[in-house]
């Protein structure tokens, strides 16, 4: 089998990097994969793996764009692919509006967002990372629903391994070895990230300033950066005014091409998504963080809940950053002085990633995917296709003049589909 995989970006995303680690691990497979991108940092993760690489036209800016749509038919007519994937709605789109309008290809499309666009065409079939999503984009009408629950490279993020050095890490940043570090590895965004990130910083700053020794890291950038400064600041302020804090607590590290050597670093993890699975991969104990106060310590207890609804969650709609930094502070409080429930915890979370989010078994999933697609594309009309087609393009052209709308009021949120608010239950759209 052949086929073309579409990244939604070119930047370093849990997303994208699911594109190419998956494809790499399905060409070990013995299947050909040819990655289509924008120019980006991701295009040197996609040459370290050996993949065969086009870049996209960049005078495509418009997404979805019609440029895009030609060039991907185009390169699957030209290498004769079997199917075309798309991650995101974008790529989604513009594979379906390309490739399986004018060619006839079985097409794919992940969404690793919270939500499906209600737009994605019907019957093309989705691939999803939770249990839940599954279920709402089957209940919306979604004809062919894959679970796909993010994968890790369980080999190269692991305890031990030999390509980088956490002490160097630790060393660089000026951080103490005798202080239990926090680690945060996340984009330093507005929407889904922002809170967990500021309530870690109050988290920090309270503990220290209590006499609980903590040193906390956040790992990346982005354009929420002024904020979270001025909650690290703070946060250090704080600390600064009592006898026990005699080190910054709280360190924004800037981002990091392989944030490996930060994982390796920490004693406790705090993230979301693919971040959350990283460090639970290098068995450390891991706190997901999400939205509306949520904060909660994977145990064996709670990984039920994370199994359905994935590493992400969501409090009362009246919670937010002062509870999520209260629950925090708690969790912390009593994990960070007992380092033999930090050893247990991190076993059980190493367990986990190793049993069910595996590269080697994500990509099997995935060709059981793209055998469906194809069988999917064999039993799909014309009628229903084109059908199918004119309800995606009505209720794109539906979205985009209500972001319009949003954008000229200053309200449109910069990922619409990563919004608390699209992970909320939805009506459900004819």
């Amino acid at each position: 089998m052949k086929a073309l995989v579409y990244p939604h970006a070119a930047g370093i995303g849990g997303s994208q990097m699911n594109a190419v680690e998956i494809s790499a691990a399905v060409r070990d497979l013995g299947h050909e994969m040819l990655i289509v991108s924008r120019q980006g940092p991701l295009v040197e993760k996609i040459r370290q793996l050996g993949l065969p690489h086009v870049l996209l036209d960049d005078r495509a800016v418009r997404r979805p764009s019609a440029l895009a749509a030609a060039q991907l038919t185009a390169l699957a007519k030209q290498h004769r692919c079997d199917v075309v994937h798309g991650y995101e709605w974008p790529p989604g789109l513009e594979a379906f509006a390309g490739p399986r309008l004018r060619l006839g290809l079985p097409t794919v499309c992940t969404v690793m967002s919270m939500a499906v666009a209600p737009f994605l065409p019907r019957t093309m079939p989705l691939i999803v990372g939770t249990g839940q999503i599954k279920a709402r984009a089957l209940s919306q009408g979604h004809q062919s629903v894959t679970l796909l629950e993010p994968p890790v490279d369980v080999h190269e993020n692991a305890p031990g391994y030999d390509g980088y050095d956490p002490g160097s890490f630790a060393q660089d940043l000026g951080l103490r070895p005798e202080i239990p570090l926090v680690v945060v590895v996340s984009r330093l965004a507005s929407e889904l990230k922002l809170e967990g990130l500021l309530a870690a910083c109050d988290a920090a700053g309270e503990l220290a300033s209590s006499g609980t020794p903590l040193q906390l890291v956040l790992v990346g950038d982005g354009p929420a950066r002024p904020l979270v400064e001025a909650a690290a600041q703070a946060a250090n302020a704080r600390a600064a005014r009592t006898r026990a804090a005699r080190t910054r607590v709280v360190t924004l590290a800037g981002l990091m091409k392989d944030p490996r050597p930060a994982y390796a670093a920490a004693d406790i993890v705090l993230g979301m998504g693919v971040s959350a699975l990283r460090g639970m991969a290098f068995a450390k104990p891991v706190v997901v963080q999400g939205e509306h106060g949520f904060c909660e310590l994977l145990t064996p207890q709670s990984a039920r809940v994370f199994a359905h609804q994935g590493w992400f969650g969501l409090g009362p709609p009246e919670h937010g950053r002062a509870e999520a930094a209260a629950k925090l502070t708690a969790i912390l409080r009593d994990l960070v002085d007992d380092t033999a429930r930090q050893v247990s915890l991190g076993q059980f979370a190493r367990t986990v990633v190793v049993e069910r989010h595996s590269l080697d078994g994500a990509a099997k999933i995935q060709l059981d995917a793209y055998a469906q697609a194809i069988a999917t594309c064999a039993g799909t009309s014309r009628f229903e296709l084109l059908t199918d087609a004119a309800r995606a393009g009505s209720g794109m052209a539906r979205y985009k003049a209500l972001r319009k709308w949003q954008r000229w009021r200053g309200r449109a949120a910069v990922d619409d589909f990563n919004t608390v608010a699209r992970m909320r239950p939805q009506p459900q759209q004819a």
